[in-house]
């Protein structure tokens, strides 16, 4: 179910994950918007076990002001129940960058996230952890 579309990013919720597809750049009214989006999308779970897959594409660095966004973010996801995310970086050439940010992100929170350069793997991964972690 597509929760919510504009030309940088989509949210869409299934079974227990949410999907992002991110393309271009964040602004901060962007990223403010990015951010609501996510707060109403985690309170789908009910504080049930969860995962993120995140696809960016293209060149996009995030600016210092929305890594701080994306951190806060992050607490509250994992307070409404997310336990790990998968990010996939696609048609980029600051990969390296990317990737660096994102696990200054995941880390701080000791989130278990994995990095994919294929988004298929990346769901297989993701539903995988979930699946297993809901056994336990």
């Amino acid at each position: 179910m597509k929760l919510a579309e504009y030309d940088q990013y989509t949210i869409e919720h299934s079974e227990n994950m949410l999907i992002v597809d991110a393309k271009g750049n964040f602004d901060i009214k962007v990223t403010q918007q990015y951010v609501q989006d996510m707060y109403n999308a985690c309170e789908l779970f009910n504080n049930n076990p969860w995962g993120l897959l995140a696809t960016f594409y293209g060149n996009r660095v995030f600016t210092p002001d929305a890594e701080i966004a994306l951190m806060e973010l992050t607490k509250y996801r994992i307070k409404r129940g997310m336990i790990a995310n998968a990010s996939v970086i696609l048609d980029s050439n600051t990969g390296d960058i990317q990737q660096l940010q994102l696990r200054r992100i995941y880390q701080s929170h000791k989130l278990t996230f994995h990095m994919f350069s294929d988004i298929e793997n990346a769901r297989k991964w993701l539903d995988s952890f979930i699946s297993d972690k809901k056994k336990r």
